[in-house]
């Protein structure tokens, strides 16, 4: 029994050897199958390790780039921002300058409006001052028109009327003594007919005026044919048309023709009736003779000279009063003629048989050039030059 149980034993022992050795052996096997499995696994975690690595890699150049586009960001949202504030502060000038420009344009069309305005006003002002002009030159023209129209007639009457102030015989057309050829005025000087005859232009052309003068010279030998007419004779035109009349004495054969304005009438009469204070004019002698043909000639020169000197100034003043309306500002030509209308003259008055003293006249002038001496007021010499027609 004991036998059988120590072969059991040993069989136990055996089996159990055999057991031991095969499990070591399914043990090893296993170890050897988990080494293989460890080693791979070791691998593979290796090569993930690597791959994260690697990964990590990437990530950190990712993070410094991403660090280097946040510091990109950063500045950028700086420059965002100072250029935001930049565009607002263009923005706030862009409406403080289109502001400006609206307020200058308002301006401008205000200071356009007023311009326009003024311009109009002006234009207005320098039309109306033009139809004054015009007018005053018109109304002038038909005034002077007038005037040579009226001109036989006022000659006449001027005549007439000097010869009842200083008793002189007036002798009309119907009362000439010669049947044929009336002149339009005569007087009677020391049984002589002195002739005045008066002459005025046709029209506004004054060019043709001197030579109708001249053609009408020759035509006074009808009256200067008659014993009793006196060989000096007297055109008689209006003052107006000195301007264009440069010779004033013609000298045709057996007579003389003097053309004189009807402002010189007086005079040249008055000159002609001193020769009625000598008793025996044909005992005078020659030296006498001569000085009444000088004093008359004096006042027919003087009172020529007058009147040229008078034309020259009335001309002169005339351009000088049209100057003020288109030079002068409309301020002060609006207060000078106020000032104008303000403003009177009052010349000495004539009357009828109250005589004009030469010796007042004198005293006059010698009161008047003591108030200038007082004044130490320089002489003034006139250098006037007058047109000469003559051609």
């Amino acid at each position: 029994m004991e036998y059988i149980i120590l072969i059991l034993l040993i069989i136990l022992i055996i089996i159990a050897a055999i057991n031991f050795k095969i499990n070591q052996n399914s043990q090893e096997n296993s170890e050897k199958e988990n080494l293989e499995i460890l080693q791979n696994d070791i691998i593979k975690k290796e090569e993930k390790i690597k791959n994260l690595e690697e990964d990590i890699k990437i990530l950190d150049a990712k993070m410094t780039s991403f660090e280097q586009i946040k510091t990109e960001k950063t500045q950028l949202n700086e420059r965002l921002k100072i250029i935001e504030q930049e565009k607002n502060n263009l923005k706030n000038e862009v409406n403080k300058l289109i502001n400006n420009e609206e307020n200058r344009n308002e301006t401008l069309r205000k200071s356009i409006a007023s311009t326009n305005t003024l311009q109009q006003n002006l234009q207005t002002e320098i039309a109306r001052v033009n139809d004054e002009r015009v007018k005053k030159e018109k109304e002038l023209q038909e005034k002077m028109k007038k005037s040579w129209s009226d001109h036989e007639k006022d000659v006449q009457r001027y005549i007439q009327l000097i010869c009842n102030n200083h008793v002189i015989k007036y002798i009309g057309q119907e009362d000439f003594p010669y049947p044929r050829n009336k002149p339009d005025n005569c007087i009677e000087i020391m049984d002589q007919l002195i002739v005045f005859d008066a002459k005025s232009p046709a029209n506004d052309d004054l060019s043709n005026f001197p030579k109708y003068l001249k053609d009408q010279t020759e035509n006074l030998k009808k009256y200067a044919k008659h014993e009793s007419v006196k060989k000096d004779l007297f055109l008689v035109i209006p003052s107006n048309t000195l301007s264009v009349i440069s010779q004033y004495t013609y000298n045709i054969g057996g007579y003389n023709v003097n053309i004189i304005t009807k402002d010189s009438l007086e005079p040249i009469i008055l000159s002609l009736k001193k020769i009625e204070e000598y008793e025996f004019a044909d005992k005078l002698s020659p030296e006498e003779r001569d000085n009444i043909c000088r004093i008359i000639g004096k006042f027919a020169h003087t009172t020529k000279r007058r009147i040229q000197i008078d034309q020259f100034f009335a001309n002169e003043f005339l351009d000088t009063l049209s100057k003020t309306g288109s030079l002068l500002p409309r301020e002060i030509l609006e207060s000078v003629i106020q000032f104008e209308n303000a403003e009177k003259l009052n010349p000495p008055m004539e009357k009828r048989k109250k005589q004009i003293l030469t010796k007042e006249l004198k005293n006059q002038s010698e009161k008047i050039k003591k108030e200038i001496e007082l004044r130490e007021i320089p002489d003034i010499e006139a250098n006037i030059e007058f047109k000469n027609d003559k051609k």
